[in-house]
């Protein structure tokens, strides 16, 4: 992908490897919004509005990920790539199950899906870094102290 003009002095080959690293977990991040959002509407039994508020509050923190990731990307003369279609062929990300799950497969489900997210982060801070990006490196463990945070709460509800 051939980069935008940026008087940004981080040179072009970091550049377009922190294009290609941050438009990787922007996807996931979408996608982890995506699932967030379908157990919030879908969630059901007597932890019902509990769980409900947290997936809310979950998707509302991931949202901001993916807006500063998209930006990072752009920042760095990249093309923030948010589409469905970029999306969906990007993700690692499981795919979220669509039919009916008890409240702990629900909550396992997302669990799941927080892990997987977190573990992607996880290892886009030590490319950052490797490639001499410090700020994109902070960017991503910003998004992995959240994402960690979480997983403890939603795994908080199987113990």
């Amino acid at each position: 992908m051939a980069l935008n003009p940026t008087r940004n002095d981080l040179p072009a080959k970091a550049r377009a490897a922190m294009v290609d690293l941050l438009n990787a977990r922007l996807a996931d991040a979408i996608d982890l919004a995506l699932q967030l959002k379908q157990a919030h509407w879908n969630i059901k039994g007597t932890t019902f509005l509990m769980l409900h508020e947290l997936f809310d509050k979950l998707h509302e923190e991931t949202e901001g990920y993916v807006d500063d990731l998209a930006e990072r990307c752009v920042q760095l003369g990249g093309t923030a790539m948010g589409t469905l279609g970029a999306v969906s062929a990007a993700t690692s990300l499981s795919p979220y199950p669509t039919r009916p799950q008890s409240t702990t497969g629900v909550v396992k489900t997302v669990a799941d899906a927080l892990a997987g997210f977190g573990k992607g982060i996880r290892a886009a801070i030590d490319a950052a870094d490797k490639a001499g990006d410090k700020d994109t490196a902070d960017l991503f463990t910003e998004i992995s102290r959240g994402a960690d945070k979480g997983l403890w709460f939603v795994e908080s509800h199987l113990q």
